[in-house]
């Protein structure tokens, strides 16, 4: 049944607002702002005019529901958390699922340590950034260490040293760790290193200078040589990343677009310091205008993070008074919105706009090859239509030691690496393939069976195996009742050849083998390798991390106290392995069942 809006737009306000748009299955196709929701909702329904998208969407229509706000600032707010968490398909989408990296110093401790952190700053300290990426916090950390010689290690390390480690001998830390140096002038590093970070290089070169010129008049040529080199490194870092003399936080923001696509760069300079770039490719759903797509991208970019008192961008962005209303509202300061400047800004903008274009042809370039590769898939396995979404599935594990699965997605646009998961497979028979890949498959599309729009699922499902492994696939998807993907298994050729390989059908069609030249192929053995590379170092670490353990860690109810106990009992873990249920249950704290399973851990086969 066709929506009526005629009867839809009697009742709607001309207050301001937020709508939804939502399809006959209850999906919210597009999530909109307006300062008059009749007005614009009646915009969409006029008789000429409409875009070929605009006119797709409204045919998917089912229902529309408003939700009225105060002020228009509020409606931009509330349009931008309903975007992030509907992530509704005729919107602009920023994929950026990565939380930003900062510099961490732990300025709470005696001796205070530098580190990269994401995610919740909840630890007491300095937090510096956020950068663009952490290369740039990496980057800048390995400055700072060579500079000011603060330590990076880890507080669990520090505490136990006895002795200086690497990191003195090769000059990247003052060993605080045994006392090389006292708190207060390591104080006096931490104090430079932040003074460093906030833009403020010229006056600890002139504090340097100073101590520099007393160490040389009290005759101590070393430290004098120290102080020095520490003026050279400083006054080289700032002559390569200084900007202007303006002080301030700025970010530069260019957006190009091109063959229906559009790449947004973004500039990060803090305290006059240029602290990198990052480029963005949000999801457009069709064609549009610049100003357009810079008032969708800005309030998802900046709402919920820091936002710098100066922004300059190369277009001015449609609602730009709104979005620097709104941003300086949750800001608590004014923020500028800037698109016409001068000087080193507008070096600066160019600069941005520039790599803004070649990132995108580079993407597209990529892209195109990328498509190609699907089409040509989709020729090979005799789709009805282009896929839009491949995943696949790969077992990794050392003779049965720490299995892990692993599950990669692949798009149209490359990678979709915050869809990519890990699974830690437990209670099976030690390198039972069979049962590791249908307890994977399992895990990865129950989530789709309990809630069909919790998780989108692939086109197509590549199994890295033979008619075994996809016969797991198979049984669990119909007992799941999931029968629109179709399942093919990339099983290995003759001698395990690349290129020999053979692929094998859900749907009963005969084996298929491509030609080594197939792009088709190409694209499978992709995103097959993607897979066995994700498992392989998920596997990796795991059994690393199981190397580092004592078997005794796995034993339900043997504690610190008793491991230690036993230990100190039996002279260590060999006496341990040789002794007997009874021996064991006469420890003190072992009863005869936690005797049991001790001696069953290194006593299987027996």
């Amino acid at each position: 049944m066709p929506f009526d809006s005629k009867a839809f737009l009697k009742n709607v306000t001309g207050k301001p607002g937020i709508y939804r748009m939502y399809n006959t299955e209850g999906k919210v196709l597009y999530v909109g702002k307006a300062r008059n929701l009749k007005k614009r909702l009646q915009s969409y329904f006029r008789s000429t005019g409409l875009s070929p998208k605009t006119e797709l969407l409204l045919s998917k229509v089912a229902d529309i529901d408003v939700t009225v706000t105060h002020t228009e600032s509020e409606a931009l707010l509330l349009e931008n958390n309903l975007i992030k968490e509907c992530r509704p398909r005729y919107n602009v989408l920023l994929r950026d699922d990565k939380s930003y990296p900062y510099i961490y110093i732990s300025d709470k401790d005696k001796y205070p340590r530098i580190d990269l952190h994401r995610g919740a700053r909840k630890k007491p300290g300095r937090y510096l950034g956020p950068y663009p990426n952490a290369g740039a916090v990496r980057e800048t950390i390995n400055l700072l260490q060579k500079t000011f010689r603060i330590r990076q290690c880890e507080d669990s390390y520090f505490r136990n040293r006895s002795r200086p480690c690497l990191q003195y001998q090769i000059k990247r830390c003052t060993a605080p760790c045994v006392n090389l140096i006292s708190e207060q002038a390591y104080r006096q590093d931490i104090k430079h290193a932040l003074l460093f970070l906030e833009g403020k290089s010229s006056q600890i070169i002139e504090e340097l200078v100073a101590f520099m010129e007393k160490a040389a008049k009290k005759r101590n040529y070393e430290k004098a040589a120290v102080y020095r080199d520490q003026i050279s490194n400083l006054k080289a870092i700032t002559e390569r990343q200084h900007v202007s003399a303006e002080k301030g936080d700025i970010d530069i923001i260019a957006c190009a677009t091109e063959g229906g696509q559009a790449c947004i760069q973004v500039f990060y300079i803090r305290n006059g310091l240029n602290l990198g770039n990052r480029s963005y490719f949000p999801s457009l759903p069709e064609a549009m205008d610049i100003p357009d797509i810079l008032a969708a991208f800005m309030p998802q970019f900046y709402l919920g993070r820091e936002v710098p008192v100066n922004i300059i961008l190369s277009s001015r962005p449609t609602d730009a008074s709104l979005i620097q209303q709104t941003l300086s509202e949750k800001a608590g300061r004014k923020i500028t919105l800037s698109t016409s400047v001068r000087g080193e800004r507008a070096r600066f903008l160019e600069m941005a706009l520039n790599n803004a274009r070649q990132a995108l042809t580079s993407r597209l370039l990529s892209r195109t090859g990328l498509l190609q590769r699907f089409e040509a898939l989709q020729e090979a396995l005799q789709l009805e239509s282009v896929p839009e979404r491949l995943e696949c599935f790969d077992i990794s594990h050392t003779q049965g030691e720490a299995t892990n699965a692993s599950c990669v997605v692949l798009t149209q646009e490359g990678p979709y690496k915050s869809d990519y998961r890990r699974y830690n497979i437990r209670e099976i028979t030690p390198g039972d393939d069979y049962a590791a890949m249908r307890q994977a498959l399992q895990r990865r599309y129950k989530k789709t069976k309990d809630d069909e729009d919790s998780r989108k699922l692939p086109d197509v499902l590549f199994i890295d195996g033979g008619k075994g492994q996809l016969r797991q696939a198979v049984e669990v998807f119909d007992e799941f009742g999931i029968n629109s993907v179709l399942l093919v298994g990339i099983a290995k050729g003759e001698g395990r050849k690349a290129g020999l390989e053979k692929l094998v059908f859900s749907d009963g069609r005969p084996e298929l083998h491509l030609d080594a030249e197939s792009s088709a192929l190409h694209l499978i053995l992709q995103i097959r390798d993607e897979a066995h590379r994700f498992a392989i170092s998920g596997h990796r670490a795991q059994r690393a991390k199981k190397r580092t353990q004592s078997p005794l860690e796995d034993i339900a109810g043997l504690g610190p106290r008793r491991r230690q106990t036993l230990l100190k009992h039996f002279g260590g873990l060999q006496g341990i392995t040789r002794a007997g249920v009874e021996d064991l249950a006469r420890i003190p704290g072992i009863s005869h069942k936690l005797a049991q399973a001790i001696y069953g851990r290194f006593h299987v086969n027996d």
